[in-house]
């Protein structure tokens, strides 16, 4: 079976129209999602099947609740969100009502024996941005199993915070960079190309919208692709984050840089935009970003042995 971040297969949200088709679900294991109606006092979560309603409860909300290593502000954030589930039973109560009770811990647990322990270091995956703190992106893996990109893997060009590269919600592609017993990391700017793969959009005597990044003494470092930023002279006028206009002056690939001429500054500042994929495998051994001749090599080496030895 193939697991997806929670919300992104529409395939598994569905509603019953009969109690015996819930019965039926329940017996073959069906993973179904539904959004999050309400988190109740005892932090158990409420969904709509449709026919009737249905109850996750606390201890079923997500791995690691039980035991205390995942906190239950991860079931509460929940409400008003697509989670996935399997249906254990069915209750009624005083009144003769009838509920089914569910289990995302069930599809977790299987998500993680079946997909997440099966990967290594340099496969790649779809996930999803679950939300953004200033060290770095936390994604659904799968089935609402949370992992992180730091933000130094974000891209190779430096940002402040994650949001200027990510938006909560995005559908992105990431690679798995290192494994530990129980955390996995991972990262993005592997994937978003080379400097020569970048610099090959872009030719002198171009003019194009930048982002200014960094600015230091000796100029102002502004951003093409979120793996490519170019040089241009000390400018007193502008901030962090700014739109600009860039006269390219010059491409150097063996230098590794692009040198610019800032034409015109804009008010506003750039937030994420939609990301360019140069890798479109499903795995990677080795990523080497710089160019042959350049005076620093900039690699990726995405071999388990090696990590653990460095």
């Amino acid at each position: 079976m193939i697991f997806y971040p929670e919300g992104q297969n529409e395939a598994l949200q569905r509603k019953f129209d009969s109690l015996e088709d819930v019965k039926t679900a329940m017996m073959n294991g069906t993973v179904i999602e539904s959004k999050v109606l309400l988190c109740d006092s005892e932090h158990n979560l409420h969904v709509d099947l449709g026919i009737i309603r249905g109850m996750i409860p606390r201890e079923e909300g997500a791995i690691g609740i039980d035991d205390g290593s995942t906190r239950d502000i991860a079931l509460i954030s929940k409400v008003n969100k697509p989670v996935c589930f399997t249906v254990l039973g069915f209750q009624r109560d005083d009144f003769g009502n009838i509920s089914a009770i569910l289990s995302r811990k069930a599809v977790q647990l299987g998500c993680k024996k079946n997909f997440i322990d099966n990967l290594n270091v340099g496969d790649i995956i779809n996930a999803r941005v679950t939300h953004l703190e200033k060290f770095g992106a936390f994604i659904d893996i799968g089935a609402g199993i949370n992992a992180l990109i730091p933000i130094d893997m974000l891209s190779v060009s430096r940002i402040n915070h994650p949001r200027e590269r990510l938006y909560e919600g995005e559908d992105i592609k990431v690679v798995l960079r290192k494994r530990e017993p129980e955390k996995l990391t991972f990262s993005l700017k592997e994937l978003l190309g080379t400097w020569r793969e970048n610099a090959a959009l872009f030719e002198p005597g171009e003019t194009v919208t930048g982002t200014v990044r960094s600015i230091e003494p000796y100029g102002v470092f502004v951003e093409l692709m979120p793996n490519l930023a170019g040089l241009a002279e000390p400018c007193d006028y502008l901030f962090e984050g700014q739109q600009v206009a860039v006269y390219i002056k010059s491409v150097l690939p063996d230098k590794m840089k692009i040198k610019l001429v800032i034409v015109e500054a804009f008010d506003e500042s750039k937030m994420a935009e939609e990301l360019t994929y140069f890798v479109h495998s499903e795995h990677i051994d080795r990523f080497d970003y710089s160019t042959p001749n350049a005076p620093k090599e900039i690699s990726t080496v995405f071999d388990e042995e090696i990590q653990k030895i460095s």
